[in-house]
């Protein structure tokens, strides 16, 4: 059987990422539903639900395992800043292709960085429009999730994964670390042991295993991944935006902080909703048993 170093070494190798030599072609006959503005070379982009007020992204770059080049996160970064800005969408899910979510980065590219020119040009910069992000954003990780790949889905706030999904970060097998959040989100998620674990061995875990962890939300065949994500991302949709983000910025709170000025946090917006039309109408639809028109503000 193989070693995971050798895997790594395949799919992280210039033939692989690169060139796709070996890689298979993007199977997407289960997604019948996006639609690719002319300006996007590397992603493709729709507005899908039943509302239309949920941002799909899917990563294309189906040659080379969806390898995050900067090309491609510079677009991303786009798309996820106007869903952002953009009042009648409700939540984004970022999806790849049944091979892959994204293999990690694109080795090629950065072959050739040193120190003071990664410096410089503060790479890795443009993951920030990710975390910046004021919706929320959901993960659908088919297929391999690995180094770059890994960390963009825990950049999401909920990552659900199809049965095949393979995740890792296995940036030690070509002689560097995990360089946009990988030391530092997974022992978030996972605690400390395992990401020490994955991190100084490079072993792949499978999708039932990062359930397990804590680092995947749900698991789903791989046919019924993208629908359940979309399914929860109007099921988000259906509450205040206000509120939702409100939310989002007292959940991620927890992981900056310590759990006194945390719960001073929360206790401190949960009272800023009082002064909101939203929370006014949520607590009055509860009472008249009624649907709350939630009007996001």
């Amino acid at each position: 059987m193989a070693s995971v170093a050798a895997i790594t070494r395949a799919l992280l190798s210039k033939n692989v990422i690169n060139t796709g030599r070996f890689a298979a072609a993007s199977n997407t006959s289960l997604i019948k539903f996006y639609s690719t503005a002319p300006e996007y070379e590397n992603i493709k982009v729709d507005i899908v639900g039943a509302k239309k007020n949920v941002g799909l992204i899917q990563l294309n770059r189906p040659k080379a395992l969806n390898a995050l080049c900067n090309a491609l996160f510079k677009e991303l970064g786009k798309v996820v800043i106007d869903f952002d800005a953009d009042e009648k969408i409700s939540a984004i899910v970022i999806t790849g292709n049944e091979k892959a979510f994204a293999a990690g980065a694109d080795i090629k590219e950065m072959q050739n960085n040193n120190y003071s020119s990664n410096a410089k040009i503060g790479f890795l910069k443009e993951w920030e429009d990710i975390s910046n992000c004021g919706k929320p954003i959901i993960a659908a990780v088919n297929g391999f999730a690995l180094g770059g790949g890994c960390e963009l889905a825990m950049l999401c706030d909920i990552i659900y994964a199809g049965e095949k999904a393979k995740f890792g970060q296995p940036e030690i097998n070509i002689g560097t670390i995990p360089g946009a959040g990988g030391t530092q989100r997974l022992p978030r998620y996972v605690g400390k042991s395992k990401a020490m674990e994955i991190v100084l061995t490079g072993n792949f875990i499978d999708a039932l295993e990062a359930e397990k962890m804590g680092l995947v939300s749900r698991v789903f065949p791989v046919e019924k991944l993208l629908e359940e994500t979309i399914k929860l991302a109007e099921r988000i949709g259906t509450h205040s935006p206000l509120i939702v983000k409100l939310a989002k910025q007292s959940v991620n709170q927890a992981y900056e902080t310590t759990l006194k000025s945390g719960l001073q946090y929360e206790k401190s917006i949960f009272y800023g909703t009082f002064a909101t039309e939203d929370r006014k109408e949520g607590m009055s639809a509860f009472v008249e048993k009624r649907p709350p028109n939630f009007k996001n503000n």
